[in-house]
């Protein structure tokens, strides 16, 4: 199998992220709930994520608040931050995750930079719709669909500048690309942990650079009598019981990455995306590809859904179709058709690349895209 769906889920963890959630499950109870062996096990497992997970994102460990995934970070960032009514500025890359919550929240969302892989265009939009007013912005680090690499150093800075607090969805980054809270000044990252981290599923990381507001309301296992969610952190936002399993394998997921670096691992990606690029457009097929790309590249055939599930058939995973981002897709020209996704990951190789290049010059002879 050649999987390159990796910008949905990383199937393929390393061993030693096998190993630590399997350690949970047989030794882990719940943590903060008893002074006994396993709770207090489980209590510094916890902990010991947070320590490794704040080192590697610029955070203090209480910074660190743990989410069942990205899309539940990024509401809690976007209540805390966004009321009724409330002027937010999106880039027009979004995912459902930051436009679904602000259209519920009923937020004047504000769409600036529809240019794909162009800085300038994005930065000069951003700053007129922050200069015209906003309560708030929220901005991917990385498009979902096509791999464009946002400036978001840029970015927060025009929104100190206008004194606009804002989020960022580091869903595509977290793993591949620096992620600092302390040098991007974010009130919120928010990021998955089943992605470029190598994580479980069920798992996410918000990082707190403001005091959030409770998503949800439940024990904590701290200030029991007190009928109000704490007003610490990370208690404040992690009501019941944590998912212990998930965040040991996290933490290995981590570890990992963070011994190949995430320098070396964007290399590795962006090499084969523009392999991947230019072998796709020699085939004749409308590409997306340009300066600033991240590990994910994203073409258009005949019919997308119908080439995705040939190149399934060859045991080739890609992803077609609007991927929960059809503001994206509307910035690009793409919503009638959406796209194919290829999407690398920390293994990106040669061989990946070839098979998939392979699989669709077959379909191209067979004249089925």
């Amino acid at each position: 199998m050649i999987y390159l769906d990796h910008a949905a889920t990383s199937m393929e963890k390393p061993e030693s992220v096998h190993r630590r959630v399997l350690w949970a499950m047989e030794h882990c109870a719940n943590p903060g709930r008893g002074g006994h062996r396993p709770a207090m096990d489980a209590a510094e497992a916890v902990f010991s994520c947070r320590k490794t997970a704040g080192a590697f994102f610029g955070a203090e460990p209480e910074q660190v608040a743990f989410t069942s995934n990205c899309t539940h970070g990024l509401n809690i960032a976007i209540r805390t931050l966004v009321h009724p009514g409330d002027r937010v500025v999106v880039s027009g890359f979004e995912h459902n995750a930051v436009t679904r919550p602000l259209t519920a929240l009923k937020a004047q969302i504000r769409v600036a930079g529809r240019r794909l892989f162009d800085w300038d265009d994005t930065l000069a939009s951003f700053e007129k719709a922050l200069s015209e007013g906003a309560e708030a912005a929220v901005f991917t680090y990385v498009s979902n669909v096509f791999g464009y690499i946002l400036p978001v150093e840029d970015m927060g800075r025009l929104c100190r500048r206008y004194q606009v607090p804002f989020i960022i969805d580091a869903a595509q980054a977290a793993g591949s690309l620096p992620v600092d809270l302390k040098a991007l000044g974010a009130d919120f990252i928010a990021m998955p942990g089943h992605k470029g981290l190598l994580g479980p599923q069920g798992t996410g990381i918000l990082l707190c650079g403001a005091m959030p507001e409770p998503l949800i309301h439940g024990g904590t296992g701290s200030l029991s009598a007190q009928q109000r969610m704490p007003d610490f952190l990370p208690d404040r936002v992690e009501a019941g019981t944590l998912n212990v399993p998930g965040i040991c394998g996290l933490e290995a997921g981590i570890r990992y990455v963070r011994g190949l670096t995430p320098e070396k691992i964007n290399r590795r990606e962006t090499s084969q995306v523009q392999r991947a690029a230019a072998g796709i457009r020699a085939l004749g097929l409308p590409v997306y590809t340009g300066a600033h790309q991240a590990g994910v590249v994203s073409f258009v055939t005949k019919n997308c859904e119908e080439t995705a599930e040939l190149l399934g058939a060859m045991g080739i995973c890609v992803r077609a179709g609007l991927h929960c981002a059809p503001l994206a897709h509307e910035s690009a020209g793409t919503l009638e058709t959406g796209t194919v996704r290829v999407s690398f990951d920390h293994n990106a190789d040669e061989r990946q690349t070839r098979a998939l290049l392979e699989g669709l010059s077959k379909l191209s002879r067979q004249g089925r895209i």
